[in-house]
């Protein structure tokens, strides 16, 4: 009589086949964590291209572009809001239509002709459409600006169908029944982070680059970045498992579900009644999480603008990159990452008895609860930078850098770092594991789609304040920095997001998890 782990290694793991479309049988090296490096591998180059662009693109604006320092803001904002969204369209296409592999291929085809484009504009179409007057006062061509804002747009776009499907497909490598494979899948999320921050580190060396040499260049090598990211995909195409796509798609199933109580029709109980329930005990957690993203855009935008105000210098000539800075909380993160998964998870895990050490909620809330402490420590760093450009007779010389050196604002960006670390990882698992098992894809949308009402609400935040403070006689987010209250500000978010919190942890202890079986498309 054959033992019970010999006969589970025989069998085949329900619902995934390989790339010919043959069942998988359990450990014959199919998916694991084989296939999930290829897939970090992609997410790292896919980061440095998206953070490559991202991270120096309010100077972009208020550089080439000649854009006020609000207005720049708002359209970083509405920029990554949009970005953030558009994964709810991308896991709709993969999971209903296209499957997670096919949709990664598209998005990513799509992404090198955004960042072409980019590139273009950038580069050739200055020298095409030279300006003819002082090039500080002249505005860019119109042109290479519409051409510039279409393949931001466009990578928006492919982003959308890249980031949920490419994380969804590599924790699909690794087989949730299986006890050793679900550890595995649990710590992959850690890993995944990892990766995909040590691509974000790298993206410090290019904003030296674009500020440096040439902004052409600088958007050229994400171009190339996501080049050798497709070619990496594409070399692991016969280790994956593919998870099959169902007959009727999930989201009609559930759109039905939620449709016949409002049409006085019988109530559904089945098991698209079961997926529509799923999908909307989300949406607490999901709506208490909105602030943590207004937090999270911040580090594109205003953080930057400090910085580039600062005292940059290392040595007699060098000038750090302000966008650069972005770079501590990818080193943070890589950093806490493994202290994480080897230190206080297993300390945990003798407190609680999980395998995770503590919830998927409160590795949620322990970060939320760090980023208001961040916005604090902001606050005072921007006080601190007020005060000394007013100690040296700076307020109205903008452009001499203030006599305070950079480093003041790492605390800042660490802390940003290890909010991210809890947060962010948090929220990637708690939706990937705890939607029906036919929406994964969407489940990542929707932790995405927080970051991106998160940019519209500061967006919106951003531009209510100027308006009213400008109303009042002095904007709180002028174009001299130095007369900002950019300090006022980072003290309203503080407050916004403990009063989140205290919601979030309300809907957090009421929330039930779902034990889940295997998980299919």
């Amino acid at each position: 009589m054959e033992s019970e782990p010999l006969i589970r290694s025989m069998s085949p793991i329900v619902g995934v086949v390989d790339y010919r479309g043959r069942p998988i049988i359990a450990g014959s090296g199919k998916g694991g964590w084989t296939s999930a490096f290829f897939i970090i591998g992609v997410e790292m180059a896919e980061r440095f291209a998206y953070y490559g662009i991202g991270f120096n693109l309010i100077n972009y604006l208020t550089g080439p572009l000649r854009e006020s320092t609000a207005g720049a803001a708002a359209a970083v904002n509405v920029w990554s809001g949009m970005a953030s969204m558009l994964p709810l369209l991308g896991a709709f296409v993969a999971d209903s239509y296209l499957g997670r592999y096919r949709t990664i291929i598209i998005a990513s085809i799509l992404y090198i002709l955004g960042l072409g484009m980019m590139t273009f504009s950038s580069s050739v179409l200055p020298s095409i459409f030279p300006n003819k007057c002082d090039t500080s006062t002249c505005p860019p061509n119109q042109f290479q600006v519409i051409t510039f804002y279409v393949s931001l747009y466009l990578v928006a776009f492919a982003q959308g169908g890249h980031k949920p499907c490419t994380q969804a497909f590599g924790a699909d490598q690794f087989d949730q029944n299986d006890p050793l494979e679900s550890k595995s899948r649990s710590s992959f999320f850690n890993w995944w982070s990892f990766g995909m921050n040590l691509g974000i580190l790298f993206t410090t060396l290019l904003t030296y680059v674009q500020d440096s040499i040439s902004w052409g260049f600088g958007f050229g090598i994400p171009c190339m970045a996501m080049v050798l990211a497709l070619l990496v995909f594409l070399s692991g195409t016969r280790t994956y498992r593919y998870c099959t796509l169902e007959e009727t798609s999930p989201f009609i199933r559930i759109g039905k579900a939620c449709w016949r109580p409002s049409t006085g029709k019988t109530p559904q109980i089945g098991n698209e009644g079961e997926e529509a329930k799923g999908v909307l005990q989300l949406f607490p957690i999901w709506t208490t999480c909105l602030i943590y993203g207004v937090l999270f855009s911040q580090s594109m935008t205003f953080f930057t603008k400090q910085g580039s105000t600062l005292d940059r210098r290392i040595g007699k000539s060098f000038l750090i990159p302000p966008a650069s800075l972005q770079g501590i909380i990818a080193l943070s993160i890589l950093t806490f990452i493994p202290i994480y998964d080897h230190v206080l998870v297993p300390a945990f895990r003798k407190l609680t008895g999980l395998q995770s050490g503590i919830t998927m909620l409160q590795r949620i809330g322990i970060g939320m609860a760090i980023s208001t402490i961040e916005m604090v420590v902001s606050a005072l760093v921007e006080t601190k930078r007020i005060h000394t450009a007013q100690e040296y007779g700076l307020i109205d010389s903008p452009d001499v850098a203030i006599p305070m050196s950079l480093w003041w604002l790492i605390p800042q960006y660490v802390l940003f770092g290890l909010s991210d670390m809890f947060t962010i990882i948090g929220l990637q698992e708690f939706f990937y594991d705890q939607v029906p098992d036919a929406l994964r894809s969407l489940g990542l949308a929707l932790y995405l789609s927080i970051l991106g009402v998160g940019s519209f609400i500061s967006g919106f935040l951003v531009s209510l304040i100027d308006k009213v403070t400008v109303a009042q006689g002095a904007s709180w987010f002028p174009d001299n920095l130095n007369h900002a209250h950019l300090d006022y500000f980072y003290w309203l978010l503080a407050l916004l997001n403990t009063l989140g919190l205290l919601i979030y942890i309300y809907f957090a202890q009421a929330y039930v998890y779902k034990k889940k079986g295997c998980s299919d498309i």
